[in-house]
């Protein structure tokens, strides 16, 4: 069982959601970013959504951008990734870390060469934001003979087909984009979210995640009484940008943290 799974089925034991972070790699700094993920966790993460820096960021609204765009000023690139993971794995055996970005930088390193990196640094799923399900057996195949779940894309433009096909290739969870834009833009629509996740079960036992435009205790706890998941990434780098990086770590902390008590509030009120 991959971490992914068990961290998922622990948490269906205990009638929990799964609480998912984003932050770029090398964001303020490459020094920070091993302690921001650990004040993640310890704010109560349970997977950890690494981006990885890349100069063409296509579904990334500004905020993201922007932390991609002082990543990649720092020198930071998937090498620099894969040991950032290393160094979190040294004290954090236990919690699934997904790298997410885009096809290019993989496919520069070589994607039997990724892959194999990858999953000896302790990287537990990847999502490739361009590579359609289609179009990457190769690359699936690979991922899950080297331990690392395939996770994709799902949005309210996806037809019956596509989720079909991404049923049928993808381990770990499905992410639901929820807004039909990039990242950080607009507000989430429960209903609309409400009205897709039933087709999604209907396709796959995989734990379904939603993110993309999840701002508050508020949007997160709503989300979180449809999905299993609940995905925050620009309103977590907004925390990171605009601190000092000596009050970086404790801001995202004290940010996450709330998140996490309405999710659980959420979660024991409804088992009350």
């Amino acid at each position: 069982m991959s971490r992914i799974q068990a961290r998922f089925e622990a948490l269906r034991r205990s009638g929990r959601k799964a609480l998912i972070p984003y932050i770029t790699a090398g964001d303020p700094s490459p020094g920070l970013t091993v302690p921001l993920v650990h004040a993640l966790v310890e704010a109560g993460a349970d997977v950890i959504e690494l981006g990885v820096p890349f100069s063409d960021p296509m579904a990334d609204g500004p905020v993201v951008q922007r932390s991609g765009e002082r990543a990649l000023k720092n020198g930071v690139g998937l090498s620099d990734v894969l040991t950032l993971v290393k160094s979190f794995r040294e004290k954090d055996s236990n919690t699934p870390l997904v790298l997410m970005g885009y096809a290019n930088p993989l496919e520069a390193m070589g994607l039997e060469r990724f892959v194999r990196e990858a999953g000896s640094a302790g990287v537990d799923g990847v999502i490739v934001v361009d590579y359609p399900p289609e179009e990457c057996a190769e690359f699936t195949a690979l991922a899950k003979s080297n331990g690392i779940d395939p996770i994709f894309l799902l949005a309210p433009t996806s037809t019956d087909e596509r989720i079909r096909q991404i049923a049928r290739v993808a381990s770990g969870y499905l992410y639901y984009v929820s807004l039909t834009g990039i990242t950080g833009a607009g507000h989430i629509d429960v209903s609309d979210v409400a009205a897709h996740i039933p087709k999604l079960r209907a396709a796959s036992s995989l734990p379904i995640g939603v993110g993309f435009g999840i701002r508050d205790a508020a949007s997160a706890r709503r989300i979180a009484e449809l999905a299993d998941a609940v995905v925050i990434g620009s309103r977590v780098i907004q925390e990171i940008e605009s601190a000092a990086p000596e009050e970086a770590e404790a801001r995202v902390k004290a940010f996450l943290a709330s998140i996490r008590a309405a999710l659980d509030g959420a979660a024991a009120k409804a088992f009350a």
